[in-house]
């Protein structure tokens, strides 16, 4: 932080790419290049491989921590949750960063004195936030699973202390701000506000990739709540008259299974690709499904950042009628939308947008116009307006 003449800015964040292009959803950074127009923008996130220590990133700094015994650290590599439902063991190294996200933020604060302090996720950023900054002004966002996730009534009640303490809380779905209401926060300090998507990249893909026939596409971690084993069953039963292929990318603690599941069916598991790759694989698909369910623990999406980066390239969509998704895909109008975990509905959903071109054509037209409204530009402003806020 060192531009005296603009108001400091502190994001604390826990998914956060190592590199450019890597793979590792990028919606805090995006959102970090969108605050640092206007507020001088240090990002502070837990180190991972190949990630360096400090860089600047456009506008944008970015100082990386270290937090556990390097050839162990792998907790904040990828998403938290998932990776602690993967592997239990992982639990050991929760306390330890928290600890030395406290001592970073401490440390933050002194050298740069922030004026506000955006924490993606109420747990862990939110609480370290608000522990080691009290006296700094507190916009926590909340995402999806430190919502629906995290339900035991102890971790609910240090959820309600950590959003009672900061100065706003934003949240990317309706439903997720009528729980911050049930939890007592005031209707004037809580807000609506989903990610946003950089509509350029999107726009060239488009332009230089031709939607293929019969090709289903599915982007995501694989883990429980993105429902790929429920598209894999879907597929399986939707009759030898459609032909189709699926190309799943991601990678994830459910790729074992899910390949298990997939065998004998033309289903291609890419893993993890960069954005340039994926927005290209998600504008050659016939249909793009995104087939989200709740998870046995309660996580379940908020708004996926892959659902607005189809609908911004284009494609004709299959989702799941879930807070969040429906606020992108209307039904029959932008997509099509299936109850969660109904695989006859799903089938039916993918066989209708593989055969009919008309319907096809229509909802492809209707996504770009629905992505419009979620640009980066648009998001960004509306998080300075709240950053703003809070320092006032």
């Amino acid at each position: 932080m060192s531009d005296t003449s603009r108001p400091r800015l502190l994001v604390l964040g826990s998914t956060f790419p190592a590199r450019p292009d890597d793979g590792v959803p990028a919606f805090v950074l995006d959102l970090a290049h969108q605050e640092a127009t206007e507020f001088d923008t240090l990002v502070l996130t837990p180190r991972v491989p190949d990630g360096a220590a400090r860089e600047r990133i456009g506008d944008v700094q970015v100082r990386r921590f270290p937090y556990f015994p390097k050839a162990f650290e792998d907790l904040a590599d990828g998403a938290i949750l998932d990776n602690l439902k993967e592997k239990r063991s992982r639990l050991v190294q929760v306390p330890a960063l928290v600890l030395a996200q406290y001592r970073a933020v401490r440390a933050a604060v002194r050298s740069g004195r922030p004026d506000v302090i955006h924490a993606h996720w109420a747990i862990p950023q939110g609480l370290v936030a608000t522990l080691a900054a009290p006296g700094v002004p507190l916009v926590v966002t909340t995402h999806g699973g430190d919502i629906y996730a995290l339900r035991a009534a102890p971790l609910v009640r240090l959820k309600r202390w950590i959003f009672g303490r900061a100065a706003h809380v934003t949240t990317v779905n309706s439903e997720m701000r009528d729980r911050l209401t049930e939890w007592g926060v005031p209707a004037d300090r809580s807000t609506v506000i989903p990610m946003g998507v950089d509509l350029g990249p999107a726009r060239d893909a488009r332009a230089r990739v031709a939607a293929e026939e019969h090709h289903v596409v599915a982007v995501g971690r694989l883990v429980e709540k993105k429902g790929f084993g429920n598209l894999l069953e879907a597929l399986r039963g939707i009759g030898d008259d459609v032909p189709w292929r699926l190309t799943i990318v991601g990678d994830g603690p459910w790729r074992g299974r899910l390949e298990q599941q997939a065998a004998g069916l033309p289903v291609t598991f890419t893993g993890q690709r960069g954005r340039t790759e994926v927005l290209e694989t998600l504008a050659s698909a016939t249909v793009v499904a995104v087939p989200s369910i709740p998870a046995a623990n309660g996580d379940q999406e908020g708004l996926p950042v892959t659902l607005l980066e189809a609908a911004a390239v284009g494609a004709a969509i299959v989702a799941s009628d879930l807070p969040g998704i429906r606020d992108v895909v209307h039904d029959d109008d932008s997509g099509l939308l299936v109850a969660p975990g109904d695989v006859p509905a799903l089938g039916a959903a993918l066989r209708r947008v593989l055969t009919d071109a008309e319907a096809r054509d229509r909802y492809r037209e209707r996504a770009v116009e629905s992505a419009a409204e979620f640009s980066t530009e648009r998001i960004g402003e509306r998080y300075r307006a709240v950053l703003r806020g809070a320092i006032s």
